[in-house]
């Protein structure tokens, strides 16, 4: 039998690795799909085990009405309005501390640091991401509630500005990584034009890097943000749990992920108690869907800027 030629081969070897990036190809879209079909799967499911709950309680009362009592023996209530009021405070509040605290820091580990600091300081602060909920909520008990408390000459610490301060720690990761990779992306040239001109290092940063490097930063703060609203154990742990508008910053407050956490365990499957936590989670995840697309809008969009 006579032997394929070079030409032969060369035709097969073509044909195999044309065969391979098709293949491969429609592993990453098939995996895509997935993702979703996964995320449309969980819409789906959280909207039709909350809709006959909205259907009896009516949108008006469910997320107008102040007070959640589902378990009163006169009348149940199913008023989400004090958790959705918590809920963003709270993440107000940690927006509050982690956003300058965040930036700051990818700023200086940037733009000013030494190699030396910023390989110990880099590591330390994405480790931070790596702490259970738990423990950071455990700290919140043990330590901020009894410094809060005698700070501020209240009961206890377990309010809004514990959570506050709980949760910015636990979104500092996600805003100083991503804040960071943005101010270094800015190209060189324009820091040396400012320098050039005149300009300290301190206003080239202020009025050069940061600005070019917004659009990174805006995300960085979006993603953190969706951070602080989907956390559930600190929280839950460190916010007191009162279901009811909080009239100040050192009130205690019940988010929306705490409520789920309690009480869902304990619900009649299928009761209207039941299906308006699925509504409560329905909420949020449209929240977290929302922040975490404009986030990935202001990412692309820098993207292209600096292609």
């Amino acid at each position: 039998m006579a032997k394929p030629d070079s030409i032969t081969i060369s035709i097969r070897k073509q044909a195999w690795l044309q065969l391979k990036e098709k293949l491969i190809e429609q592993f990453f879209f098939v995996h895509g799909l997935l993702a979703v079909i996964v995320l449309i799967g969980i819409f789906s499911l959280l909207f039709i085990e909350g809709f006959p709950a909205l259907r009896e309680i009516g949108l008006k009362e469910f997320f107008l009405s102040k007070h959640w009592d589902p378990t009163s023996f006169e009348r149940e209530s199913y008023g989400l309005l004090s958790m959705l009021v918590s809920t963003l405070m709270v993440t107000l509040g940690a927006m509050l501390i982690a956003v300058p605290v965040g930036i700051g820091t990818a700023a200086y580990i940037a733009e000013v640091a030494n190699p030396k600091v910023r390989e110990v300081v880099k590591p330390v602060i994405e480790i931070l991401a790596g702490i259970p909920s738990v423990v950071v909520g455990f700290l919140g008990i043990i330590v901020m509630g009894p410094l809060l408390a005698k700070l501020f000459g209240t009961s206890n610490g377990l309010n809004a500005v514990n959570g506050s301060i709980l949760l910015a720690v636990m979104s500092l990761p996600t805003i100083v990584s991503i804040s960071e990779d943005a101010i270094i992306s800015v190209p060189q040239d324009f820091k040396n034009a400012s320098l050039a001109l005149g300009a300290t290092r301190w206003q080239t940063l202020i009025h050069v890097t940061l600005p070019a490097a917004m659009s990174g930063v805006v995300a960085s703060v979006m993603l953190g943000m969706g951070r602080a609203i989907g956390e559930t154990m600190t929280v839950l742990m460190a916010t007191g749990n009162a279901p009811a508008i909080p009239g100040s910053f050192l009130d205690s407050i019940r988010t929306m992920t705490a409520t789920i956490a309690i009480e869902l365990g304990e619900t009649v499957q299928g009761s209207i108690h039941y299906r308006s936590l699925f509504v409560i989670a329905f909420v949020l995840f449209i929240m977290t869907f929302l922040v975490n697309l404009v986030s990935d809008l202001v990412l692309e969009k820098y993207q292209k800027v600096n292609r």
